[in-house]
């Protein structure tokens, strides 16, 4: 049976790509003709950016010839492994039904695959479906009025779905579950190029509607969701899970617990830690997000002979400050906006948001600082109070509002009142403060320092006019939940999962920690 080949390293100038220039670089690298390709398919694609005067995509293809043997000879040309999830377990007769707490990434996955292969999940979220939440997101952002049940952390799709819905992940593809995950998407209407591009994102707009989509199939396959219902407590038997309560009064019979929690639910913590499920606080980031031309970072990263032909360029920084403190840019987002992300009442925290175009004037990052039990303290939800106590003081700098600076002002320690060449891009509403205030010197001294570094890789990021906003805290979980070789928490039936339980950062390695909590529990209820 013939074999698909791979073929590496297949070069086309970026001003010059497309289908026909595609196929005719194919065919030189392995020196055929086209008519003797029976069939190729792009499985990835890179971009070599070293030389600003000639950017090159550089692509990788799987494709089909009748006698593949003869072209192996040929460099970056071998055979192509086939790369197809398998989830190894099938239903039977069970009558369990898991449940799964949180419907983010980790939770739809876990509940997809599980779905998929006989088993019926019920999945409990204290948000709104997507097509509520969406309309209460606009409403906070417009009045200010905020829910704290449902809103850019918390309701379908968790915080991702109000983020640049960036896809990339650095976690090792085991069993080819990061396959499953792309491929998911795409059957569900996120566009084919994240299968291989070389900085997938879905964007907000794009991504709303794929997580509707995913639901509505999961419950076709047999799974059940409930919507704004809220854990609020947790009954144990002999160091089992035997029940959960929803909304202080609703009981629920539950064997096997899936806790997709994001890394916003900070009451959930405190319950489950009052209960003994062992958990310890793990280092995190804060700082600032900062806002600049889309067209400047373009020029810096493309130069100008490129820079409207690649759309919104991204960026990756980091540096290590004098307190040998790592300080890095976090959830850059290219032609985006920045938003108040706020969940919990009289405190306020930030992040970035782009749609799937990437269409705005303005690219968006965070500039964070590490830090760790050295700044907030030992014990395991110290981390949280450390975060609560930051979320505070952005909230009484701005009165409410999203407390915003100009890069100088910040220098001087002075309040700014007015804008220079960067005009303001947000998702609610916004007022000017001094945002030295909210961190200790230290911190403060560190993102001027990198600012400075990072001005030197990208010209003008460390502009006069660079707008700044506070405060960015929650880069990842503070908190990280124990869990065994079953993928179990100290509490047997309860399986921590995703960022919130301290095991992903991001859209993919949540979706992927899902699938593999799923795994565990389908293997756990056969065998039980």
């Amino acid at each position: 049976m013939s074999k698909m080949l791979k073929v590496r390293q297949v070069k086309i100038d970026v001003l010059n790509d497309n289908e026909t220039t595609r196929l005719q670089a194919l065919c030189q690298k392995l020196h055929l003709r086209q008519n003797e390709i029976l069939d190729y398919q792009i499985t990835k694609q890179s971009l070599d950016a070293r030389d600003k005067e000639k950017i090159m995509y550089v692509y990788e293809f799987n494709v089909k010839l009748n006698d593949e043997q003869k072209y192996l000879k040929i460099k970056d040309v071998l055979i192509a492994n086939e790369e197809v999830y398998q989830f190894p377990y099938v239903n039977g007769n069970s009558q369990v039904r898991p449940v799964i707490i949180g419907c983010g990434p980790a939770g739809l996955f876990c509940a997809y695959v599980l779905a998929e292969n006989g088993f019926h999940p019920i999945v409990i979220e204290q948000g709104e479906k997507m097509e509520k939440r969406i309309k209460t997101v606009n409403h906070f952002w417009e009045t200010g009025i905020l829910n704290a049940n449902s809103n850019v952390q918390f309701g379908e799709g968790g915080a991702g779905t109000f983020s640049d819905g960036k896809l990339n992940t650095m976690i090792k593809n085991e069993n080819h579950r990061h396959e499953k995950v792309f491929n998911t998407f795409v059957e569900h209407g996120a566009p084919s190029d994240i299968l291989y591009s070389y900085k997938p994102h879905i964007g907000t707009d794009c991504l709303s509607r794929v997580i509707v989509s995913i639901r509505k199939k999961i419950e076709e396959m047999g799974g059940s969701f409930y919507f704004e219902k809220k854990l609020t407590d947790i009954v144990i038997d002999n160091n089992h899970i035997k029940e959960i309560i929803l909304n202080d009064s609703e009981r629920f019979a539950c064997d096997f617990l899936v806790l997709a929690l994001g890394h916003s639910s900070r009451d959930t913590f405190h319950m489950l830690y009052e209960h003994g499920l062992l958990m310890e606080s793990k280092p995190f980031a804060v700082g600032l997000r900062v806002s600049h031309r889309q067209k400047m970072i373009n020029e810096s990263q493309y130069g100008k002979k490129y820079a409207d032909k690649l759309g919104s360029a991204n960026y990756k920084l980091t540096y290590q400050s004098s307190h040998h403190r790592g300080v890095y840019s976090f959830c850059m987002c290219p032609g985006g906006y920045v938003v108040n992300a706020s969940s919990v009442r009289n405190q306020l925290v930030i992040n970035g948001m782009s749609n799937y175009l990437r269409d705005s004037e303005n690219a968006n990052s965070a500039i964070v600082v590490t830090v760790s039990q050295a700044d907030f303290g030992p014990n395991p939800l110290d981390g949280v109070k450390y975060q609560e106590s930051l979320e505070k003081a952005a909230y009484g700098l701005g009165n409410g509002l999203i407390p915003v600076q100009l890069y100088k002002d910040y220098q001087k320690k002075q309040i700014s009142n007015r804008f220079l060449d960067v005009n303001p891009l947000f998702k609610g509403k916004y007022t000017f403060g001094d945002l030295n205030k909210l961190f200790s010197e230290e911190i403060n001294s560190d993102i001027k320092e990198a600012m400075t570094y990072f001005g030197k890789k990208i010209k003008g990021f460390d502009s006069d006019g660079t707008i700044l906003a506070a405060v960015e805290s929650r880069t990842s979980s503070p908190i990280k939940m124990f869990r065994d070789e079953c993928l179990q928490s100290n509490i047997k039936g309860i399986f921590p999962c995703g960022e919130g339980a301290g095991y992903a950062g991001g859209i993919t390695s949540s979706a992927i920690d899902g699938i593999k909590v799923a795994e565990m529990v389908a293997k756990l209820i056969i065998n039980q």
